[in-house]
């Protein structure tokens, strides 16, 4: 079973305008409303993919609950919403037309508690068997950086494999408490390893040493439109992405994960796992907005990327 956990959900409301200028009154389209945080993409994108995934997240007042309706819209079912005491935060996207430039304000989440997160951590555990936990998106105010750690630590009791994509402090404590797979971008691979900036050319070396230090079993190093790294303890290679007209990058991130978790579920080998992540984050930069990967376009571009004869894994030097 895959569980994806978000703690900073949001309602993403997006529109466009004919020209973005100050001081004016400006007339938008009829607003586009969707469910987005880290981890409720990764969910809504393996559901994309032919896949299901379980979908905790914390949910307060009436924007919670609009919040559960638009993952029921999308056909979402097994949720499991935590209450909170606090509103479900809201994001607030704008496309201007005669450019195409894309605005994307990112408003902060609610205040939660230590109550609140010690009774997400009781959910996660009452789930169960558990094979594959997914921590995805930002913290909301009021949690210590090392949320992700005690979650991390409460997936290693339940034999659960914890896979890991976010930033900053939380990202350093959950890799000193070991997690299964880290989904770095290069910035952050650079400040796991305590370098300014990394070279493509050292980043299976720096890699390894995150696996060598005990911070995880697997990395896949995203590298934007150079794809990603897969490194492990044996060695490393490297998914080069298809070449595509992007659009949009927002939820290639999140579309990544998601074909990374739901190809592991599936016991693939590593070097299609990432291939498969890969091919469902470069289909999700082929749509406009805030739209994630679709089905087709991530089983077309993986043919191509197979016929390409790539990834070739090496031993590390």
């Amino acid at each position: 079973m895959i569980l994806t956990v978000t703690l900073n959900p949001a309602i993403d409301k997006s529109t466009r305008v004919s020209g973005i200028v100050p001081d004016k009154k400006l007339r938008c389209e009829t607003p586009k409303y969707e469910p987005g945080g880290g981890g409720i993409n990764v969910s809504r994108a393996i559901m994309q993919l032919g896949g299901h995934a379980r979908t905790l997240y914390l949910s307060g007042g009436h924007t919670g609950v609009f919040f559960g309706e638009l993952l029921g819209r999308e056909g979402l079912t097994d949720l499991l919403p935590v209450e909170i005491s606090g509103l479900t935060r809201e994001s607030f996207i704008v496309v201007d037309s005669q450019n195409g430039q894309q605005f994307r304000f990112g408003m902060d989440g609610p205040e939660v508690s230590e109550e609140e997160f010690r009774a997400c951590l009781s959910a996660i555990e009452k789930q169960g068997t558990v094979e594959y936990l997914v921590g995805s998106g930002s913290l909301p105010p009021g949690l210590g950086t090392d949320a992700y750690a005690r979650m991390a630590r409460l997936a290693r009791q339940q034999q659960a494999r914890f896979i890991l994509d976010t930033s900053g402090e939380a990202l350093r404590a959950a890799a000193d408490e070991g997690v299964y797979l880290l989904k770095p971008n290069l910035n952050e691979l650079s400040q796991l390893v305590g370098e300014k900036e990394l070279d493509f050319e050292y980043v299976d070396e720096a890699g390894l040493e995150l696996i060598r230090k005990g911070f995880c079993e697997v990395v896949a190093v995203s590298l934007g439109p150079q794809g990603a790294m897969l490194v492990t303890q044996d060695g490393y290679a490297h998914i080069a992405a298809p070449a595509v007209k992007v659009r949009s990058t927002v939820g290639a991130g999140d579309s990544m994960v998601a074909g990374m978790t739901l190809a592991l579920s599936r016991n693939w080998p590593l070097e299609k796992v990432v291939q498969y992540g890969v091919a469902a984050g470069s289909a999700a930069t082929l749509n406009e907005g805030t739209d994630l990967c679709q089905r087709p376009d991530v089983e077309r571009l993986l043919k191509h990327m197979q016929r390409a004869r790539q990834p070739l894994f090496q031993p590390h030097q």
